[in-house]
């Protein structure tokens, strides 16, 4: 097996184990208890979150154990292969809480200049995107079909997600606001869900701000692989976490990017 199908098996594998464990605790009767990780704000983590993780690190242990290991549970694990798996067991944990399937599973894996190979995966509607390594597909209800964005020119025909309506800071929040007067269709509270929707042709642009790596990472390999664009608010990479503009083509992007660049660049 070369090791570009072993990686690409390995995503599955990771998925299929966080859906295993997630799932039980998805829409539970009396609803599910959770801890709260932030001061002064609502940060939730709950038990589905934290098994699965753990059964996902319990696979790469297995499969990769010489590469590295991100996730937003339990930390940073260093490897010696190179390669490091970026993995969020429940992006959405609040829209989990509340019964609404607009969570998914983040698996990427790369090195320090980005993902290389990512995976959305929905464990309640049976979806799964992925993108990379010269795929980009999906499955789900309607059985498996390719990825690929869509080719809307301009911003009065375009839909445009993100998750919160209070986005960022005062200063973020006026940028997208600039940006969301512009479009014909704005949608809030989707989560990792936007981007796979972005990915696979049904909506236009996501904009966000304060995300971490593990946040953004699987999204980025499959909206690329799938032939989106994804930056920060200045054209620059986003890997790292921070402000994040997904865009389903060059176009698209360069007429949000004309509106976001300046004002953020402007601020004191």
């Amino acid at each position: 097996m070369s090791d570009t199908q072993d990686i690409v098996e390995t995503a599955h594998a990771l998925a299929d184990a966080a859906r295993g464990v997630i799932l039980p605790h998805f829409r539970a009767t009396g609803g599910l208890a959770a801890e709260n990780k932030a001061t002064g704000a609502f940060d939730p983590v709950t038990v589905a979150d934290r098994a699965a993780e753990r059964a996902m690190r319990a696979v790469l242990a297995k499969r990769r154990p010489d590469d590295g290991i991100l996730g937003e549970e339990y930390g940073r694990s260093e490897g010696t292969s190179g390669l490091t798996w970026v993995l969020d067991p429940i992006d959405g944990t609040r829209g989990f809480m509340s019964g609404t399937p607009t969570w998914g599973v983040l698996i990427a894996v790369g090195g320090a200049e980005g993902p290389t190979f990512g995976m959305i995966d929905q464990p309640y509607t049976g979806e799964r995107f992925w993108g990379g390594l010269g795929t980009a597909e999906w499955t789900g209800p309607l059985g498996r079909r390719t990825l690929a964005t869509r080719a809307t020119p301009a911003l009065d025909t375009a839909i445009l997600f993100t998750t919160f309506p209070e986005i960022g800071t005062c200063r973020e929040q006026a940028a997208f606001r600039s940006v969301a007067e512009r479009v014909r269709l704005v949608r809030y509270g989707m989560d990792c869900y936007a981007y796979a929707l972005l990915a696979a042709g049904q909506i236009d642009l996501v904009i966000e701000a304060g995300l971490h790596a593990y946040d953004i990472q699987a999204p980025i390999a499959v909206i690329e692989a799938a032939g989106g664009i994804v930056t920060d608010w200045a054209g620059g990479g986003v890997h790292a976490g921070g402000r994040a503009l997904a865009a389903a083509n060059a176009e698209i992007h360069r007429a949000a990017l004309e509106i976001l660049a300046p004002m953020i660049a402007e601020a004191p």
